[in-house]
């Protein structure tokens, strides 16, 4: 990776929000998604990488649209089989804040409360009645 490149990755790490959607607008020409900086960040080094260093191969994008369904959809979410063991991390953002809950023997512990399911904190978090499995991305979406 060149030094310019390097650098310019570096200060992506310590942009403000609004910082990153300008960077944005230089990079892309239009304005960015309603989306979290996180995400900004990530998509603007990649383009950036990809200036720098070159697109990946054709037949690797090929596979990945693949592996991915069709260009522009997301792959399908199988469903969850099995247990849910101790110590298996579900990490979700929600309105900006980043939700991380750990499976123990006794249920799910989040924000330093033991809940019976993930239901009670997908309540929780969102003040609506929510699938837990479903908030965690363990299960797709019923058509």
């Amino acid at each position: 990776m060149t030094n310019s490149l390097s650098l310019e990755l570096g200060r992506l790490a310590t942009m403000k929000p609004t910082e990153l959607r300008s960077r944005w607008r230089e990079v892309y020409g239009n304005v960015a998604s309603n989306v979290s900086p996180d995400l900004i960040r990530r998509v603007i080094a990649y383009r950036l990488q990809e200036k720098g260093l070159g697109k990946l191969p054709s037949h690797i994008e090929r596979e990945l649209d693949r592996l991915n369904g069709k260009v522009g959809t997301s792959a399908p979410i199988p469903s969850r089989r099995g247990p849910i063991l101790p110590g298996t991390r579900f990490v979700r953002e929600w309105n900006g804040k980043t939700i991380a809950v750990t499976a123990t023997d006794s249920g799910f512990e989040w924000d330093n409360d033991t809940y019976r399911s993930l239901s009670e904190i997908a309540r929780k978090v969102t003040g609506a009645h929510w699938s837990g499995p479903r908030f965690f991305g363990l299960t797709a979406k019923v058509p």
